[in-house]
């Protein structure tokens, strides 16, 4: 039996229902929730990154949202180290903690716990990387260390790897666990998913997503970063600076990668077996419960 603190991790694509979950879960085992979204953590990204809101959380008290500004550098380091200060925290309090999101490489820095190291970044040589091509960066990783299995598309893992390497790191990945996860997965089956994908999309750009993107810009967010944020953001601003210039062809486009990235969240979770998927076309409370409960009580 393990004497790791326990944590439960709730893991799923974009529009799966995972975020209320997690507040019902959390509800029921007098739990906080630590977002693990990579957007989240920046002030303002709201509607766009589907920020749980306020009277959403029903009180229950959520952890990594909000705490920097558009256009300042956040790292997986930086998540990790403030998540795990929550997690900490949580637990101090005698609560259960729930990290709850959809990216996956937060989520598993902190249940895997990543050993990572705390050089701080070199923010030219990053500059460097950026001016790049992701297949030349791939290239470059290549000729460095020619045995990697990274992901060649993968760009932002190609470029830490490189910043790594760069930086004299030891490069082999090390992880130290420091607490006990439950792993459960939120999705759904395509066509479901597909279908509820489109519906989140309209009622947040009904809800005012565009207008959220244009004040981003007007404060002066730069649209540098906020192609770098991706999917609603890079499409949006796209739409805003005339590069798509109707509203539609903004919208299905859109929601084409949108079902993309679902996809690719999907591939990433599949690897983990830890991860025992709840059947959203039952009672997927009550089977967490029922896994939470043998959990904590072996």
């Amino acid at each position: 039996m393990s004497k790791l603190p326990k944590l439960i991790v709730i893991a799923g694509t974009n529009a799966s229902g995972k975020s209320g979950l997690g507040v019902d879960l959390a509800k029921k085992y007098g739990g906080e929730v630590v977002s693990a979204d990579s957007r989240q953590v920046f002030r303002g990204l709201d509607l766009g990154s589907g920020k749980i809101t306020p009277r959403e959380t029903r009180g229950v008290p959520h952890h990594l949202i909000d705490v920097c500004e558009p256009g300042e550098f956040f790292s997986m380091h930086d998540f990790q180290r403030l998540a795990c200060a929550a997690i900490d925290g949580i637990l101090a309090r005698g609560r259960l903690p729930f990290l709850v999101g959809g990216t996956g490489l937060y989520i598993a820095s902190v249940a895997e716990g990543y050993v990572m190291s705390d050089k701080a970044p070199d923010l030219a040589y990053r500059q460097y990387l950026e001016s790049f091509e992701t297949p030349q960066l791939y290239e470059m990783l290549l000729k460095a260390l020619p045995d990697t299995n990274v992901e060649p598309k993968n760009r932002n893992r190609v470029m830490r790897l490189l910043e790594k390497l760069h930086a004299g790191d030891d490069h082999v990945p090390r992880s130290q666990r420091r607490y006990d996860c439950l792993k459960l997965g939120v999705t759904w089956d395509r066509e479901t998913l597909r279908a509820r994908i489109d519906e989140r999309l309209e009622r947040r750009l009904d809800a005012g997503m565009i207008d959220e993107v244009k004040g981003l810009m007007d404060r002066g967010v730069s649209l540098d970063f906020l192609m770098k944020l991706g999917l609603e953001y890079r499409y949006i601003a796209r739409y805003l600076t005339g590069d798509i210039p109707l509203r539609e062809d903004m919208v299905a486009q859109l929601g084409t990668a949108i079902k993309q990235f679902a996809k690719r969240q999907m591939t990433w979770f599949r690897r983990d077996r830890e991860i025992i998927w709840l059947d959203m076309t039952g009672d997927p409370f009550a089977q967490a419960c029922r896994e939470i409960d043998r959990f904590i009580n072996p």
